[in-house]
This record gives structure tokens, sequence and C-alpha cells, in this order.
């Protein structure tokens, strides 16, 4: 029996505000992207629940997407059971911005690294929000490129108390093949307990023309022997996924690549991490 799937890299890109990181993507620039087509695109695939991740409309609206966003939660028909909502660890009044943003339905943060400067983590303000978030129970999600995972080491050690999570595998160069520097990069961080890693996001990275098992595997099987089994978590990087497959393409790829593993080790992906390290109220 297929485990269930607790979704942890749900977005949504809405009608009402301008997305620029979209302008150069032709799959999603000017798309809209809402729940429907959301419930459209997993049906049948097993997904149960979602988590929200932040999808960084442009200032000043990424402040009304946690808005919009929490309400969607309210709604008991919604598959969202969580929310990670942007932020700016950078600027100055972060404890009220934390406090003006509580919800229940929040489970982490994510500010958007890897198109920023590579300094802006390296900060002590930076880094002292992001451990004030965690001291609230908050998780923080890392969106780094392969080149820049030296620098999420570094905020890691800086937050020993957070709960980080490293976005799509530490986004390795799959279109070349390559496998290092990335390989090394994934083994220093998987040796730091609070450090978990999203298996999501990699068939965007392939050749279009070889978005597939063969391409993908070696990546996730690497992720996987070096977090463990209790520190992965599972996400679609929905509609993000569509740049070169689907959604269900994605969910098929994923469960043949750990079809051999014990059940018990398959849920723990698919599901039952997610609601653990996310702390989600089911």
């Amino acid at each position: 029996m297929t485990p269930p799937i607790l979704d942890t890299h749900q977005h949504l890109i809405l009608d009402r505000w301008p997305y620029s990181w979209t302008d150069d993507i032709p799959a999603l620039k000017g798309k809209t992207f809402g729940p429907d087509a959301y419930a459209a695109a997993s049906a049948g695939t097993g997904i149960t629940h979602t988590v929200f991740m932040e999808t960084s409309p442009d200032d000043p609206h990424w402040r009304e997407e946690i808005t919009t966003v929490y309400a969607m939660a309210e709604d008991p028909a919604s598959p969202i059971t969580g929310v990670i909502t942007n932020c700016r660890p950078e600027h100055e009044g972060f404890e009220s911005f934390l406090e003006e943003t509580a919800h229940p339905r929040r489970v982490g943060l994510r500010r958007i690294l890897h198109t920023a400067p590579d300094d802006l983590s390296r900060s002590e303000r930076f880094r002292e929000n992001v451990r004030l978030a965690g001291r609230r129970g908050l998780t923080f999600d890392m969106c780094f490129f392969e080149r820049q995972l030296p620098i999420a080491l570094e905020l890691a050690r800086a937050c020993p108390d957070v709960r980080l999570i490293l976005d799509h595998c530490g986004v390795p160069d799959i279109r070349s093949g390559k496998m290092d520097p990335w390989r090394g990069y994934i083994r220093d961080l998987a040796a730091l307990p609070n450090v978990h890693c999203k298996v999501s996001g990699v068939l965007a990275y392939c050749d279009p023309a070889h978005a597939g098992i063969e391409a993908v595997r070696p990546y996730v099987e690497h992720v996987i022997e070096c977090f463990g089994w209790e520190r992965v978590v599972w996400g679609s990087d929905w509609p993000v996924v569509t740049i070169t497959s689907t959604l269900r393409d994605w969910v098929e790829v994923s469960r043949a690549i750990v079809a051999g593993e014990d059940p018990a080790n398959q849920r723990k992906l698919f599901f039952d991490n997610a609601v653990r390290i996310y702390g989600v109220k089911l």
C-alpha cells in the first residue's frame, strides 16, 4: 500500500500580484496557478495535505500573501495544514513582524537566498533573527544554489537550535550530470543534526528532454543516504515542476526511486517526517 503524501512545498501563483521572478520562465510567466489548479494537478496522486510555501510576490505584496493564505488555510475544505511565510530577517523590527503575522497555521519561515547577495545571511542580525524564530518553534527553509551551499553550512552552524530545511536537494547541477562538489556539500550539511533536506524541485533542473528517473535518481539517493530516513521530507514544488514535467510525474518518479524500501521509511519521507519536523497539526 502506497503511503499518503503531505506536500511540503505547495506554491500558489495568484492573479492579484506580480511575480517578477517568473518573467524568464515561459511555463509560468503571466499564468495563474491557484487552489483549483493544484487540486486538479494533484488529483489521484495520493496527496492529502499540504504545507504552503511562500511564493515571493513582488514587494510589498509578500505581506499581503501571508494574510491571504492564512484565510485559505482556515477553510476546512483546504488541504493546507501548514503555512511557511516570507520574511526579512535582515530588517529591524523582526520580532514585531513575528508577532503581527502569528497564526496557528504558520509552521515556518523562508527568505529566498539563492537570488540574494551572498552575504545577506552572514550578518549577525539575520542570524539572530533566525534564532529568534527558532525559539518560537518555527522552522526556517534554506534556498541556496549549489555554489552557495558553503554559505548554507555557515548559517546552519550559526543557528544550531533551529530546525533548518534545505530546499530542493540543495539545487544540484543535474543538467550537467555532475555530482561534485554538490555531493560533498550535502555530506557536510547532513553532519549537522539541525539540518533536514527536502526532496523537491529536481525535475525542474533537468534537461527537458531527459527529465525523468534516470536523471534525478542518483541525487535523491545521495540525499537520503546522507540525511537518513528521519531527516528528509517530500515536496512537489508545484507549479515550478511544470517547467519540465508535471506534479503527477514527480510523484511517480519519487515513489519509483524508493519503491524497494521499507514501507515505514517511505511513509516517513512522504508524510510522517513533515508532521514532526514542521509541527503540522492535522
